[in-house]
């Protein structure tokens, strides 16, 4: 190999960032680390997996009788954790507005505290969703054939974490937490996105919920379905307007084949069946509640 300068392209790299920090209006004063950790995130996501369901994703050598054990001292360690990061958003979210330290670190245990005392229902609520993987699917043959190997239980893992962070005002931690699951299965779920009980990802590839998609009980999506906006409004300026609510309501008992995509302000109520390759969007039907209703592919892909 080539002799290579390393202190040069040092030099040109600490460029590069002085550059990118100036436009971003930036401080270049030395300190600490900023931003929450990806690979933090990651291991503290994977020790909450463990408190929830200690037999199935903890440790292989773990044995009932030290379940509690191991629960609470795995729970202490991520919580702390948890806590690290929640400081870490928490300061870099206010470092315009100078808030006193004593405020940030009373925020960040208030939100870690009720992230805690939220798991017992958040286990249930998955209870709900592992149920409804396994009764969903005739291939599966136990509950913890489906805890263990459904990309779309990964996937509402990480969502029912996450959402919890989004709600607590805790949104960068919670979109990581998103983008942790998304990387591992293809399916990229919004943290923002409002999802109810029994909810079921069938094969899960391709899948994309957004932000303010609003899911009733006992949703079934397959594979390569997309609940999303078409329109992006922009400014003035050309920029995307941000916050505005552009996805769909899903309400009860709703099943969701492979190859649809739901666009604009389309409400599905129960019992709805939407078929493969087909298009609902506020084109056809502005603010349209379909009920009772199968739809299959028309012309031109558009129903």
């Amino acid at each position: 190999m080539a002799h290579v300068e390393v202190g040069e392209v040092v030099r040109a790299l600490r460029g590069a960032r002085d550059e990118w920090r100036d436009r971003q209006k930036r401080s270049r004063e030395l300190g600490p680390r900023e931003f929450p950790s990806r690979e933090a995130l990651a291991g503290i996501i994977e020790s909450l997996k463990g408190a929830l369901f200690p037999m199935r994703l903890g440790p292989q050598d773990l044995r009932h009788e030290n379940e509690d054990f191991y629960v609470g001292h795995t729970l202490d360690a991520a919580l702390q954790g948890l806590l690290a990061q929640a400081r870490l958003e928490l300061n870099f979210s206010a470092r315009h507005a100078s808030p006193a330290a004593q405020d940030i670190e009373e925020r960040a245990m208030q939100a870690v505290r009720a992230f805690a005392v939220a798991l017992p229902a958040l286990r249930r609520l998955l209870d709900t969703d592992v149920l409804a993987a396994y009764q969903g699917d005739p291939a599966a043959r136990s509950v913890d054939e489906v805890l263990l190997c459904y990309p779309g239980v990964l996937a509402m893992i990480h969502h029912r974490l996450a959402h919890k962070l989004y709600m607590l005002e805790l949104p960068l931690l919670a979109r990581i937490v998103a983008e942790l699951a998304h990387s591992q299965t293809g399916i990229d779920i919004h943290p923002g996105a409002q999802i109810g009980p029994g909810f079921f990802i069938d094969h899960g590839t391709g899948v994309v919920i957004g932000e303010t998609a609003v899911i009733g009980q006992g949703v079934r999506l397959y594979q390569a379905v997309t609940l999303g906006a078409k329109r992006f409004p922009t400014d003035a300026e050309g920029h995307l307007q941000k916050g505005l609510p552009r996805h769909p309501v899903v309400q009860d008992e709703v099943v969701i084949y492979a190859g649809a995509t739901i666009l604009g302000r389309v409400t599905l109520g129960k019992g709805a069946t939407i078929g493969g390759n087909v298009w609902v969007t506020d084109d056809v039907a502005p603010g349209a509640s379909v009920t009772q209703a199968s739809l299959q592919k028309a012309p031109g892909g558009v129903a």
